[in-house]
């Protein structure tokens, strides 16, 4: 049994402090721990209407943990915003690259028995296949959802720095075609424009 010190969870605890939207004027910041909550938040929902309604037959808890940690290399890389991220292909390609490097840096000081499970909970796809392809795209699905509520709510604000977010956010979101997404945008999304008191009625 490996007993030496790690700072895998010390480091993780850190998500608290990177902000995303970084070039955004920001009504509310948002940082990358209480975006990986809502994004597992919302993957399990998907899962769950998948398995409910739609024929699927897929782990909701196993997608929750995807999407806690789907976002855990920013501890190392920051929050590279959208716009830069995909300005250019080589950009892209070179930030997936720079994102491996630091999930494998991430782990290393895990005891050896434990790297395994966290490695595959980081384990992204890049090219949409492996074993646990159809769970990823159920957090991405979550991620773009979460980004959109994320524009609506700055948008409720009078932040008109997130209206032409708001519409390329859902228009990736339903270019996804997923009829769990359809679902989800219809049956829960207007809540997120509701006032507390309205949404207790």
């Amino acid at each position: 049994m490996d007993t030496k010190a790690s700072n895998f969870f010390s480091m993780l605890s850190r998500m608290k402090y990177i902000n995303r939207w970084g070039l955004m004027r920001n009504t509310i910041t948002e940082n990358i721990a209480e975006h990986s909550l809502d994004v597992a938040i919302i993957a399990h929902a998907l899962v769950v209407i998948s398995n409910t309604y739609f024929g699927g037959n897929f782990n909701a808890e196993r997608a929750a943990v995807l999407a806690l940690f789907h976002d855990a290399s920013e501890i190392i890389t920051g929050d590279l915003p959208t716009p830069i991220k995909y300005f250019a292909p080589e950009i892209k390609d070179a930030y997936k690259n720079v994102e491996g490097h630091a999930k494998v840096q991430l782990t290393k000081t895990l005891p050896d028995e434990m790297k395994e499970t966290y490695l595959s909970i980081m384990d992204e796809p890049l090219d949409g296949k492996g074993k646990e392809a159809d769970l990823w795209r159920f957090v991405k699905a979550a991620d773009k959802l979460s980004a959109y509520i994320k524009c609506l709510e700055e948008k409720r604000m009078g932040n008109k720095d997130f209206e032409k977010a708001e519409k390329s956010t859902l228009k990736a979101v339903k270019d996804m075609k997923m009829q769990e997404v359809d679902y989800f945008l219809k049956v829960f999304m207007p809540g997120y424009s509701l006032t507390l008191d309205d949404q207790g009625k």
